[in-house]
């Protein structure tokens, strides 16, 4: 990553410092050199190179994970919502009828348990109705939104058969992370989004919290959730088909994509629910209602379709009830496909 050799560069630079003619003075010229490492999580989501505004993907989507009907073998899927790609493009998805997160590595024909899996309940090894997933780098664990049982919960991603409570009495629905490991959670319940500083078992209110609504202070059944590098919730407003963005502090949200009442034209969505967000401000939307994928530049005032759109279906040209929505670090574009029991992979075009 750029900044690892930013960072080494430095060191270097202080350990073997050139020669300089500095003139006399008492005044320090520096007086600290702070070194700020950005926590990986920032990257949830996102892919880690620009994407180009003129992008396209191969409109044929590939599937990575499931595809074979529903149901709970380990090459199935039942109902899946969220899901996360890591930088090896492993898949981790909430499997949500299944109670379980199942990861699929690149190229695989069946997926393997990692948390949960067993009968719905409430236990330290249970999960229930869970609705999304990501991965703390930080502490090499999953953070999985379960729902049912209306908290957050961390279990390690490696050779475990349990999980911890980190936050409780809460609808948790959506998830994200930034950079300094805050949590961020959407409570459908409450129509809000609040943040999580390490160690917080409150959080503070960061988007919505004024009821449900249509106001510019309000939320309407919100789902998921994207946190950028400044700190920017984006927020997909379900009920009232759109995406709003909350700067840090603000009282109120900015519309960026939707707002005009569900509908097909590109000035309009239906039921949004993923949302993520590149680092030139566009906004990309699963589109549900519509069986799309939009892509919402910054300030336009309406979107363009970047896959789907072709009625709802099974085959490679079509989704059914998009949910979850994240990029790899190449740029290419993951779905989860729900009616289709499956997750589909759509290969950023390289002659755009």
């Amino acid at each position: 990553m750029k900044w690892k050799q930013e960072l080494e560069q430095l060191t270097t630079l202080l350990d073997n410092p050139p020669d300089l003619n500095i003139q006399q003075d008492s005044t320090p010229l520096v007086t600290k050199i702070q070194i700020i490492i950005p926590h990986e999580s920032a990257l949830l989501r996102s892919s880690s190179t620009d994407i180009h505004s003129n992008a396209k993907w191969i409109q044929n989507g590939i599937t990575v994970a499931g595809g074979n009907g529903q149901g709970n073998g380990t090459n199935q899927l039942y109902n899946p919502w969220g899901l996360y790609v890591d930088d090896d493009q492993t898949i981790y998805v909430a499997d949500c009828a299944n109670n379980r997160i199942v990861e699929w590595k690149c190229g695989a024909t069946s997926g393997q348990v990692v948390a949960g899996g067993t009968r719905n309940g409430n236990g330290a090894h249970q999960l229930y109705h869970l609705r999304d997933v990501i991965v703390d780098k930080e502490r090499n664990c999953l953070i999985i939104s379960d729902e049912g049982n209306k908290r957050a919960v961390r279990w390690p991603r490696r050779n475990s058969t349990s999980g911890e409570t980190i936050i409780s009495n809460t609808s948790c629905y959506g998830l994200a992370m930034d950079e300094n490991g805050s949590l961020y959670v959407v409570d459908d319940v409450k129509h809000e989004v609040r943040r999580y500083r390490i160690g917080e078992t409150e959080g503070t209110v960061v988007a919505g919290g004024n009821g449900s609504g249509n106001r510019l202070d309000q939320l309407s059944n919100p789902h998921y959730v994207f946190v950028d590098r400044d700190h920017l919730v984006y927020v997909s407003d379900c009920s009232n088909h759109r995406v709003m963005k909350w700067e840090e502090g603000a009282k109120q949200g900015i519309v960026v994509a939707g707002g005009q009442g569900s509908g097909t034209g590109l000035t309009q969505l239906s039921n949004p629910r993923g949302v993520v967000v590149d680092r030139l401000g566009t906004v990309y939307i699963a589109d549900q209602g519509n069986n799309r994928i939009m892509r919402w530049p910054k300030g336009a005032i309406q979107g363009n379709i970047i896959v789907g759109g072709n009625g709802a279906g099974g085959q490679s040209n079509q989704l059914s009830s998009p949910i979850g929505l994240s990029f790899d670090k190449h740029g290419n574009l993951y779905v989860v496909d729900q009616n289709n029991q499956r997750v589909q992979k759509f290969n950023i075009d390289s002659n755009s």
